[in-house]
């Protein structure tokens, strides 16, 4: 009996394994899963087809991404919502198989996608961004040195 108490704190320990960071097989899965149904949702929402989606995210699980699209779908029509166009297009690479080759075989150039206006904003402002902190450290410079 007294050799017991010896492992009661051990068997402790173990059983908080789980607050450690040790993922189990389950978690992992889990995991994964959620993952998928998330993509599958994505896409669903930036009216992606369901096989541009396998092709766009080849290592996630076929069947959660199905089923996190599907439960998007029914989501977005019993709610009457429209889905949201991506705002980064697919390349010609990308695209079923034919298409891309077809191009580049040909010696034609595939076409690039146009940037958008809201892609071109964003780059106006990172600009304006890196030039204020340039302006900023040369003030800083110009002040240590007085």
């Amino acid at each position: 009996m007294h050799r017991y108490v010896y492992l009661l704190p051990v068997v402790a320990a173990l059983v908080g394994c789980d607050k450690l960071g040790i993922e189990t097989p389950a978690t992992i899965a889990a995991r994964k899963e959620a993952d998928g149904k998330a993509v599958g949702g994505a896409c669903r929402n930036a009216l992606r087809a369901i096989e541009d989606c396998y092709t766009l995210n080849p290592k996630a699980n076929k069947a959660a991404v199905y089923a996190g699209w599907m439960e998007m779908d029914a989501y977005m029509r019993d709610n009457k919502l429209e889905g949201t166009p991506p705002m980064i297009q697919r390349s010609a690479a990308s695209g079923p198989a034919g298409e891309g080759d077809a191009a580049t075989d040909s010696g034609e150039k595939a076409d690039k996608p146009e940037k958008s206006d809201r892609t071109d904003k964003v780059e106006k402002v990172e600009k304006a961004d890196k030039t204020e902190k340039a302006d900023k450290a040369d003030k800083a410079d110009k002040s240590k040195g007085r």
